[in-house]
């Protein structure tokens, strides 16, 4: 099925840690092509930095491969959007040129300037005035810095001059995004912070040098993007309230679609504004396959791993130090209790501590009030074990959906169809609720171009399995100091109505 126009497809691009990713998708979910290019990372103790000149290098090579493929050529591509990782900023000058190299979204570099604003470090504030602060207001040639997020950097160079930016990147630059304007207590920096709009507005399109350099049709529209986390959370089609989308990659992440903003005092969970006004929870953990050795061959240590349910040891599986969600301890470190049996065992202990910390992240968004009762996806490059999507299931104890695309450049894809309806009025207030003059809510988008590969269903004696040991592992956060009494009773809670229902 095609939506209204000539356009056959549409394109996202994704600016991940490790590569560029892009998708060029049809209206149905089809892909007609996809590209890929790698990224260097500059890592040296805390500080970690990639060069924004070849983010827009890797674009490129991934774009033309995108578009380069299929057994005919694409008539129209309808518009793009972007992602990048969230928290990710630097400096650029007022034509949207580098200034200075990109600050990783877990460059630790700024703990004075998180400490002083109230921020986590992986927050782009703390990165912003820490640049500030080191290269000066002004740069070498006499220019005015400005607060750039990473997908603005691509947006520039495809439009051909400076763009606003998404709110949602916005968001952990400090941008207010139920007033959506800049809070008060940023007005000494106001000068250097970028303009912001909602994600799917329209912002230009494709200039003739930008589609040479990446084979994008010139006039092709471009559409604000989101963070990746919301452009996996978009590619999962969890955009319904009570709906949510796990993503497990390196870490955890959990995303949401409400009708209203979850409170939460301790800052654990933020709330993204979704294109149509209403809301996208979620949070960020530190835990996920990251914490998993390298070399051991994945799908044999899953197989192995069956044998040890539960594990012999129990594991609190830190892909780095510092827990952000279910709670924020920054002393938080990675810890293993009891002696596993073997490699395979110890393996199954990272697996099923993942999990443990999944099922906790939504214990906390329960006691948070947070609609939880709609369906539950997992994406991110864990989905791909068939096993740990099972496990999973298991110790949530509530089925799951695994959908055919698990790309954040998907999400892109979906925004960018979106977009290209409410462009022309997003910005100026238009764009919340429905389609422009088409009655389609971005979820009625999604729905139609998100295809699920797997159903999961939970086994009810394997869940029982784990109940002992979630609950060991609850009461040990909350020894160390780590998990608020409050919320470790209200997990107990439900554990125990969670047994005597079952």
């Amino acid at each position: 099925m095609m939506f209204e126009g000539e356009a056959e497809a549409w394109l996202g691009i994704d600016l991940g840690t490790q590569s560029v990713r892009a998708l060029l998708v049809t209206a149905d979910g089809t892909v007609l092509g996809a590209g890929t290019a790698p990224l260097t990372n500059h890592r040296d103790g805390v500080r970690h930095e990639q060069d924004p000149g070849e983010w827009w290098e890797a674009a490129c090579t991934a774009s033309r491969a995108a578009m380069s493929q299929g057994s005919s050529p694409v008539r129209a591509i309808g518009g793009l959007a972007v992602c990048g990782t969230s928290g990710t900023v630097l400096l650029a000058d007022t034509q949207g040129r580098p200034l200075t190299r990109g600050l990783m979204y877990d460059d630790g570099r700024a703990t004075e300037e998180a400490a002083r604003v109230g921020m986590q470090t992986s927050w782009a504030l703390p990165k912003a005035l820490w640049l500030l602060d080191a290269y000066g207001w002004k740069e070498g040639r006499g220019q005015v810095a400005r607060v750039t997020h990473q997908p603005d950097v691509i947006t520039a160079q495809l439009t051909g001059g400076v763009v606003p930016t998404d709110s949602s990147h916005a968001l952990k630059t400090g941008y207010d995004a139920e007033r959506e304007a800049w809070p008060p207590q940023l007005a000494r920096v106001g000068e250097v912070l970028p303009e912001v709009v909602r994600p799917g507005t329209r912002l230009g399109e494709v200039c003739r040098a930008a589609a040479e350099a990446t084979g994008i049709p010139a006039g092709t529209p471009v559409v604000a993007g989101m963070t990746d986390g919301c452009a996996a959370q978009i590619a999962s089609g969890a955009l319904r309230s009570g709906a949510w989308n796990s993503v497990l990659g390196t870490t955890l992440v959990l995303k949401g679609a409400s009708a209203n903003p979850v409170r939460d005092d301790a800052g654990v969970v933020y709330n993204h504004r979704a294109p149509d006004g209403s809301w996208l929870p979620g949070g960020a953990s530190s835990v996920g396959a990251g914490a998993l050795p390298v070399g051991p061959d994945p799908s044999e240590m899953d197989i192995r791993a069956a044998e040890y349910e539960p594990s012999g040891a129990l594991t609190y599986p830190l892909s780095s130090p510092g827990e952000r969600f279910p709670f924020f301890a920054p002393e938080a470190t990675a810890f293993t209790l009891g002696k596993p049996a073997s490699e395979a065992d110890s393996w199954a202990a990272v697996l099923q501590g993942v999990a443990f910390t999944e099922r906790l992240c939504l214990d906390y968004l329960h006691y948070l009030g947070a609609p939880i009762d709609g369906p539950l996806t997992f994406t991110g490059g864990a989905a791909r074990s068939a096993y740990w999507n099972q496990l999973r299931a298991d110790i949530l104890g509530r089925p799951a959906r695994v959908p055919e695309q698990i790309e954040p450049a998907l999400g892109m894809a979906v925004l960018a169809a979106y977009g290209t309806e409410v462009g022309a009025g997003a910005g100026t207030g238009m764009g919340a609720g429905t389609r422009a003059g088409t009655g389609l809510a971005l979820a009625e988008v999604a729905e139609r171009m998100v295809r699920i590969r797997t159903l999961l269903e939970p086994r009810a004696s394997h869940t029982a399995r784990f109940t002992e040991p979630y609950a060991r592992l609850v009461d040990e956060l909350e020894t160390r100091g780590w998990l608020p009494t409050p919320l470790a009773t209200h997990t107990r809670t439900r554990l125990n109505e969670d047994t005597i229902d079952s």
